[in-house]
């Protein structure tokens, strides 16, 4: 449910369209900042978001920086049929910074590297 600032505002995960473009989601699936989800699914289904303009092509973004905002290099990435990665979780349940805060310097260190990742298009 979307109830507070974190669940809503905090990036739960990233994925990436077939174009290698990437938008940012919270703990619901919902692109960062929305706070319904009208046009929201489970994360797993029909891309609800094809269609809207939220996606952002980055410089560089490789599979090992991925791994590396990812809670776990296994469990922590959904790949396509091809391999490639397609969408990150960087917590999950047991490593959600919210619930225990040991987790708070991990995920801060996973938003400094987001940081550094130069924009290459933007869609407006």
């Amino acid at each position: 449910m979307l109830s507070d600032f974190f669940r809503i505002n905090l990036p739960y995960g990233m994925r990436k369209n077939a174009s290698g473009e990437w938008f940012f989601f919270n703990r619901e699936y919902v692109p960062l900042g929305w706070n319904i989800k009208r046009l929201s699914s489970s994360g797993n289904g029909i891309d609800p978001y094809s269609e809207l303009p939220i996606y952002t092509k980055y410089k560089k973004l490789r599979d090992a920086t991925l791994l590396k905002l990812a809670w776990d290099a296994e469990h922590g990435v959904q790949r396509n049929e091809n391999g490639e990665i397609e969408k990150v979780f960087f917590y999950n349940d047991a490593t959600n910074p919210q619930n225990d805060p040991k987790y708070w310097g991990q995920y801060f260190e996973k938003i400094k590297l987001l940081s550094k990742c130069d924009v290459k298009r933007v869609f407006a």
